[in-house]
């Protein structure tokens, strides 16, 4: 090869070389920029909720047993019934701050007027940090006094709560200001045993306090004094199993509305009463058997026959849950059967009527499909109420409950 020919053939090389670096960088710059877009507001908020629909009167022996506390609908003129209409709206607007609203359209205004819509809960969480470990709740929402209080009538194995740890605070809510503190993994932990269907309570923190008005939800304040509530729990696994024990207590002044005394019944000056309570409780999460037990001693009004009066007076009582979680499939089939026992008063109701309760409901849920579930439940119930009207009111009966709901 001459040189002329070398020469010739290294500026070719130059060339092509130069030919396909400008190809490279054309093709660089002609590559389509990618625009990040904001989060709109609707992406952060979703709906969910559930609606159970009952019937309560198959193999009735005795209608006039009643509940004032629970289900309406039991007893002497109750027919189909729809228990709850819950539409939920909920979301993490900000890192820091997260919502929840939920009505119920299935309230009852008054003895003749059904499914009025009311408001449950109305709340927002402040989170102090990035993890959501330490927080702050303004609203109304479940006071974190008892964990079947807390866990939802949608997760919930038996049909009613029990009178025992119920009959603390009516709705299960109230309005105040709660701080709630739980490490990520537990409260992954709470999640995830309420999202895999082992019936767990939610997310009310491993350590909660807080103030509240103290007459319950949708009530106005009839006095100038704050309930006080603290609550220490803590899950913990033993290979697949999940304990979780914990203790509450709550504190502060109840005043009887003047609607709820009977006209000739005797009160103190001010209408005010002690109410305060003290629970333990031990939850076996049914994996695949469970336990759920809680118990609660206390003072708080009530009516007494023998001096015709309300009194500040000692109450006790509490509950035993078994149940057995079976999955076939995408299918879930849980037997349980609950026993409860209560002696003491029930402030919310009519002279803050005195109970005596011995009751044992034992039943069935199956779990079709997600978004439908099925139970039946047996109920014998013994319980004697005293008040001005009726003194000594002794009730006892048994009867099939049957119950659809819809989950969505």
């Amino acid at each position: 090869m001459n040189k002329f020919t070398s020469l010739t053939a290294f500026f070719f090389l130059i060339l092509n070389l130069s030919s396909q670096d400008s190809i490279q960088k054309n093709i660089i710059i002609e590559q389509p920029k990618v625009e990040i877009k904001k989060a709109n507001w609707y992406d952060k908020i979703s709906i969910r909720g559930y609606t159970q629909v009952r019937y309560n009167r198959l193999f009735e022996t005795n209608p006039n047993l009643k509940s004032e506390q629970g289900d309406k609908s039991i007893g002497n003129l109750g027919g189909f019934f729809i228990r709850r209409l819950r539409v939920i709206i909920f979301g993490q607007v900000h890192e820091h701050v997260y919502f929840y609203i939920q009505p119920d359209f299935a309230s009852s205004a008054s003895s003749t007027g059904l499914h009025f819509g009311q408001l449950r809960d109305a709340y927002f969480d402040v989170s102090v940090d990035k993890k959501r470990e330490f927080r702050f709740r303004f609203g109304q929402s479940k006071v974190p006094f008892g964990f079947e209080n807390m866990q939802s009538s949608q997760n919930r194995l038996p049909l009613d709560r029990n009178d025992a740890l119920n009959s603390a605070v009516s709705n299960e809510r109230d309005l105040g200001v709660f701080f709630m503190y739980a490490p990520k993994k537990v409260r992954e932990l709470y999640s995830s045993l309420v999202n895999d269907g082992y019936k767990g309570s939610g997310d009310y923190g491993v350590f909660a306090c807080g103030l509240y008005n103290g007459q319950t939800a949708n009530k106005p304040e009839l006095n100038n004094n704050s309930h006080f509530v603290a609550r220490l729990s803590y899950p913990f696994k033993i290979k697949e199993q999940v304990i979780e024990p914990g203790i509450q207590g709550y504190t502060g002044i109840w005043t009887m509305p003047k609607d709820q005394i009977t006209a000739t019944t005797k009160v103190s000056n001010n209408l005010e009463y002690l109410d305060e309570r003290y629970a333990g409780s031990l939850i076996l999460y049914p994996k695949p058997f469970g336990i759920q037990a809680e118990y609660n001693i206390g003072k708080g009004p009530e009516y007494d026959v023998a001096r015709d009066s309300i009194m500040t007076k000692d109450l006790k009582g509490g509950y035993v849950t078994l149940s057995y979680l079976v999955k076939i499939k995408k299918q879930t089939i849980i037997p349980f059967v609950r026993g409860t026992i209560y002696e003491g008063g029930k402030k919310h109701e009519l002279d803050a009527r005195a109970y005596n309760v011995k009751e044992i409901e034992g039943g069935i849920e199956y779990q079709l499909i997600k978004n439908f579930e099925f139970t039946a439940s047996f109920v014998y119930s013994d319980r004697t109420t005293s008040d001005k009207t009726k003194e000594s009111n002794h009730q006892k009966g048994s009867f099939l409950r049957l119950q659809a709901q819809l989950n969505f």
